[in-house]
């Protein structure tokens, strides 16, 4: 059986083709995700509608540009790639490439959520100081390696036990990434504005520090008033109750129905006494 120059088999042939790239195409979307791969790819993009838009109205000088940007951005896009690239080679090896994903993103994020909030709980009330900061579109991989690699499942006991003082990795920040503890023990930047109090420490500028570049949320706990604060997008919340944290951590970190209600208008603080 023929349609026109093509058999049945052809076609089924060529459809699987177009279905697998399609697949590992979205595979590797999945795998750069989170990351500050997102935004070079962005730059791409770009790139190619320049280069597209400077040869439609010959613009020779500046399409020569983007000709040569192109022609290097082979052995740009290895090197500057090169993490996602090898987490994509180690889930290959490990099988987990072509795993399902993101079906269970919410059960494992309301976990995540219901880990801090115990251990922030916990924290606060023997004042017990704790930084932990959660990855979410940027990624934090540069701050990943200054500290210790765990790689472990999160939970509110390994929480609390990284940050008793005195043990090894209490000094430092706790990176949660993709609903694991990634590292402890991180080095976050800290703030250079002029306008935070000077009554807060080293972990409150930290916290706004590193919110200040990238989408990360932080949490902090002092180790002076047992207090909770938050910080995202360089604004920082003081002094938050268990249930307002409870309730604006959902918000931000848990995905469907639940925190569309409950997101609008939460992070809306300029009014209150930030830093």
């Amino acid at each position: 059986m023929s349609i026109g120059n093509f058999n049945l088999f052809d076609l089924l042939i060529n459809a699987i083709d177009i279905l697998l790239v399609t697949f590992v195409i979205y595979k590797l979307i999945m795998v750069i995700k989170g990351t500050k791969a997102v935004q070079l790819l962005k730059g791409i993009f770009v790139v190619l509608i320049v280069t597209l838009i400077s040869d439609k109205f010959h613009l020779q000088t500046l399409n020569w540009m983007m000709e040569q940007v192109l022609i290097w951005g082979v052995v740009a896009f290895v090197i500057i790639f090169q993490p996602e690239l090898r987490r994509a080679l180690e889930q290959l090896g490990r099988g987990g490439f072509f795993s399902r994903s993101g079906h269970q993103e919410e059960d494992e994020q309301e976990k995540m959520v219901e880990a801090i909030v115990k251990a922030t709980d916990y924290m606060a009330k023997r004042r017990i100081g704790a930084l932990i900061s959660v990855e979410r579109e940027t990624g934090l991989a540069d701050y990943i390696e200054t500290g210790i690699p765990l790689n472990a499942n999160i939970s509110s006991e390994l929480l609390i036990n990284i940050f008793i003082p005195n043990t090894p990795l209490h000094d430092g920040a706790v990176i949660l990434q993709k609903n694991s503890v990634a590292a402890a023990a991180c080095y976050l930047p800290l703030s250079e504005s002029p306008f935070i109090s000077k009554e807060l420490g080293t972990r409150h500028r930290a916290a706004l520090g590193i919110s200040e570049v990238t989408d990360s949320l932080t949490v902090i706990v002092s180790e002076e008033t047992g207090s909770i604060s938050l910080t995202k997008n360089g604004e920082l919340h003081r002094d938050l109750k268990l249930d307002k944290f409870r309730e604006l951590i959902g918000a931000e970190l848990l995905s469907g129905v639940k925190a569309k209600q409950t997101s609008s208008g939460r992070w809306n603080w300029r009014g209150k006494a930030n830093g």
